[in-house]
């Protein structure tokens, strides 16, 4: 774990001042986080077998309570899951069966062991899946026991509830119950683990309060509550979004290249934000870093910054190495080394062909039908006239002779060969059997 910011200010200054801040039920919940270690609990909700970055977020979150010396709770919704959260949503979840909840979560829990501490003495993070505390209610006895401790014209008067009653897709019973399960969950949790904070995105603000105040009902206990502001875009959308979907901390899901990328296109006007809420650098470089960017936003010093801290964090060392050696590729560096899922994330976007991997034996493919082949010549003439001119490469190495055949041994990958014309239109050639 990384030490507490050098300017040694409270964790929860810390929090505001990184924009980590956006409710909390107590005005003295500053001092209370320094009165004392406390636990502190967040959940997620196993929708897939890899979180990605808005789950980010939350963990970064428990990371610096865990680095300021309290104890984190993740919880994986095993239960929770099976119903789905209708905060923030305007329809109904596909309902997941149980044997693809369990692959999630077990996905979802190797991931937060790369975030969070699970043997560091008294601040060692805990792992639970809700499953194993609710499993074994009955019906009957969940109404009983729990179910009396909710009026319900409290639990109607909630943001979550209100905003999908008054639409068209309404809310079905099994949503309007996943506020009494995750209540639980924190009164559970206090009465078994001594956790007294939960912590969640501005969005849980109604099922945190609810648990809050299932826990006076209950036991006459004093829980609290802080949210963190989602993580959007300044026009309003959700940061870690792309045309292809979500951006996943997984790397067979999103590569270390295409994580590294999201970043490094961040906006101006986002990547403050980003270097506050999800990096550890110290306030003294993210203010630097402010500066560096009104003086001269096109070096793009931040953005660059920011890609490298997370990709870090998410994918290690050689995770970024990765990156950035394909970065370098895209920019012209020599091919080499790199396997077929590789060049594709790096190319992603490259127009490809197909090609028969006979044409690879014997004497080989002519270079020019290659790059006609490729659709970077209209004819073998034009592409004698781009290697003539300089401006023809085979896996970024430059094409000195147009007479040259190509064979298995200048395969990028196992069935890839890069070809570029100029400075950066490239194309790609699929030696299929």
């Amino acid at each position: 774990m990384n030490p507490r910011n050098a300017t040694r200010m409270r964790l929860y200054d810390d929090l505001k001042w990184r924009g980590l801040i956006h409710q909390t039920t107590d005005d003295g919940l500053a001092d209370w986080l320094e009165a004392k270690p406390r636990t502190v609990y967040a959940g997620f909700d196993p929708t897939a077998d890899s979180l990605h970055v808005g789950s980010l977020l939350g963990l970064l979150v428990l990371r610096r309570f865990q680095q300021a010396g309290h104890q984190p709770i993740a919880v994986v919704g095993g239960a929770t899951g099976m119903i789905g959260d209708p905060s923030g949503k305007s329809a109904e979840r596909n309902l997941l069966d149980r044997e693809q909840l369990a692959a999630n979560v077990e996905g979802m829990g190797a991931q937060m062991r790369r975030f969070l501490d699970f043997d560091c003495g008294d601040s060692s993070a805990s792992l639970l899946n809700n499953h194993d505390w609710t499993a074994g209610w009955s019906y009957l006895e969940f109404l009983r026991d729990i179910g009396k401790n909710f009026p319900v014209n409290v639990m109607l008067g909630k943001d979550s509830v209100k905003s999908r009653l008054g639409g068209d897709a309404g809310l079905s019973y099994t949503e309007f119950s996943y506020m009494l399960l995750q209540a639980y969950d924190f009164v559970w949790l206090n009465q078994n683990h001594g956790c007294e904070l939960q912590a969640g995105g501005s969005d849980q603000w109604g099922n945190i309060t609810a648990g809050i105040d299932l826990a006076r009902r209950m036991h006459g206990q004093q829980l609290y509550g802080v949210t963190w502001p989602l993580l959007t875009k300044s026009d309003g959308t959700k940061m870690g979004k792309t045309e292809g979907g979500a951006i996943w901390l997984s790397a067979d899901r999103t590569s270390p290249y295409e994580f590294f990328q999201y970043w490094r296109n961040v906006d101006d006007a986002d990547v403050g934000g980003c270097l506050r809420m999800l990096t550890e650098l110290s306030h003294e470089e993210i203010e630097s870093l402010d500066k560096s960017r009104e003086a001269d936003a096109a070096k793009r010093e931040s953005q660059v910054r920011l890609a490298e801290e997370l990709t870090r964090l998410v994918h290690g060392d050689e995770g970024l190495a990765v990156a950035r050696r394909a970065t370098e590729i895209f920019f012209g560096a020599e091919i080499a080394e790199l396997d077929d899922k590789q060049l594709g994330s790096i190319f992603a976007d490259v127009p490809s062909s197909e090609v028969p991997k006979a044409r690879l034996a014997g004497e080989g493919l002519g270079v020019l039908e290659a790059f006609s082949l490729a659709g970077l010549a209209k004819s073998n003439g034009e592409a004698r006239r781009t290697v003539s001119a300089g401006g023809a490469y085979v896996n970024n190495r430059r094409v000195e002779d147009p007479t040259q055949q190509l064979t298995a041994t200048d395969l990028a990958s196992e069935t890839v060969m890069v070809l570029r014309s100029g400075k950066k239109r490239y194309a790609l050639l699929r030696f299929v059997e």
